[in-house]
């Protein structure tokens, strides 16, 4: 079993998430693996790396599916032995002319952002070795007061919330959106605050992580931290003005050089407060 280190970006097939296996390739010193839903894309994306020289491998993964996150947990278990580095990088976003329900919207996008991160977490934190780094793709819809309702957002910052408590606070704005309450109980507008939601479920769910990381005996020293990659112009988001390889600035900063824990961290590489009520801009 090889002692080597061991770095697993999910969604690296394309957008920001190729972009950091990329960055990692030319800087993590270790083994890198680009996991993707689509094998088909996960393996051209490997591709288009191995022509630029690197040597990223590529393992099937959906995050929403268990029996998929199971089988990676297993081999990366059995050929690796553990994980230093997991930078949750899959998600969903819906176009604003999507013609799909926003109840089907809000239930899809809070379980592939929020429920497929904490699936993946919970299945590969058990691998990860001393000093070992988590990074989850959050935004700047993320941020704490993209959310109207003071009540909801007192739920979302208790110092004493847990995750199956995250997860409940979750399913019940899944619940309004389907009951077409989610404008009235606070959670903002549809359909775009079923994103927003999502975003302020793995932000939250970054900081319950880390002080579950923080209360480990023996302590692993493991960081969690959080990131609004930036306007990124991308297939999920045809408006934006950063480049790839711009937005996977900050997520390879915190994976290669911060020294910072259970923080939200901007696209410039700047410490935000997750709970203050203003935000640096967006871009």
């Amino acid at each position: 079993m090889s002692t080597q280190k061991i770095a697993v970006v999910t969604g690296g097939n394309k957008g920001v998430g190729y972009a950091i296996v990329k960055g990692l390739c030319e800087r993590f010193k270790g083994t890198i693996y680009l996991t993707a839903r689509n094998e088909e894309r996960g393996k051209a994306a490997i591709a288009k790396l191995k022509e630029l020289g690197f040597q990223p491998l590529f393992h099937q993964l959906d995050i929403t599916d268990q029996a998929s996150v199971n089988k990676f947990k297993e081999h990366i278990q059995t050929t690796h032995g553990g994980i230093d580095l997991l930078v949750n990088n899959a998600g969903i976003l819906y176009s604003k002319d999507a013609s799909e329900p926003f109840a089907e919207q809000a239930e899809q996008t809070v379980a592939i952002n929020y429920f497929g991160t904490l699936r993946i977490s919970e299945a590969l934190f058990p691998l990860l070795r001393n000093s070992a780094r988590v990074i989850n793709l959050s935004s700047s819809a993320g941020h704490l007061y993209r959310i109207p309702s003071a009540d909801i957002r007192a739920k979302f910052s208790d110092a004493a919330l847990t995750i199956p408590e995250l997860s409940k606070l979750m399913d019940k704005f899944v619940k309004d959106a389907k009951e077409n309450k989610a404008e009235q109980e606070g959670w903002g507008n549809p359909p775009y605050c079923a994103y927003i939601v999502s975003k302020v479920g793995v932000s939250a769910l970054t900081i319950i992580q880390q002080r579950l990381f923080d209360k480990e005996v023996p302590n692993r020293n493991i960081s969690a931290n959080f990131v609004h990659p930036g306007y990124v112009k991308t297939d999920m988001n045809t408006k934006g003005h950063l480049t790839i390889e711009q937005g996977a600035k900050a997520p390879l900063y915190l994976a290669l050089d911060a020294n910072l824990k259970g923080k939200y961290v901007w696209f410039n590489c700047q410490v935000v407060d997750w709970y203050g009520e203003t935000t640096p801009p967006k871009v």
